[in-house]
């Protein structure tokens, strides 16, 4: 199965200065927004909402802040307004790797095209 990168900005709605902008990796496995807590001091002051236990793809348990108002721009998608899991992450290489996971691709009325590796935008929301 290949990777699917896309561009995301992620802007603090209480303090509409602090930016981060980065690719990310799409993960239908995962649930949030998925940041580096490195990179935290670079959202600004920002509300932790909660903090949950995370159960990552090798099965540990881990704990994370779930931080927000953020609005969440996915590149070629209109903005949605949610929140941010704040974890730590190990670099490799140097180079982290933010998610974005379902609820964001939902929200943001993002599907994944398979064949073509790509996000596509999906027309309706799904009520049922």
């Amino acid at each position: 199965m290949g990777r699917i990168v896309s561009n995301v900005r992620i802007m603090n709605l209480l303090q509409q200065e602090a930016v981060i902008t980065c690719d990310a990796l799409v993960d239908t496995g995962a649930a949030y927004m998925v940041l580096p807590r490195a990179w935290k001091e670079r959202i600004g002051k920002i509300n932790i909402v909660r903090e949950i236990d995370c159960e990552t793809a090798t099965q540990e348990i881990i704990k994370g802040e779930v931080c927000g108002p953020v609005e969440i721009r996915i590149e070629g998608f209109k903005p949605v307004y949610s929140e941010v899991l704040f974890l730590d992450m190990n670099p490799v290489d140097g180079i982290y790797e933010p998610l974005i996971g379902y609820i964001i691709l939902e929200q943001s009325q993002a599907a994944v095209d398979m064949l073509g590796h790509r996000l596509v935008h999906v027309k309706k929301a799904d009520l049922k």
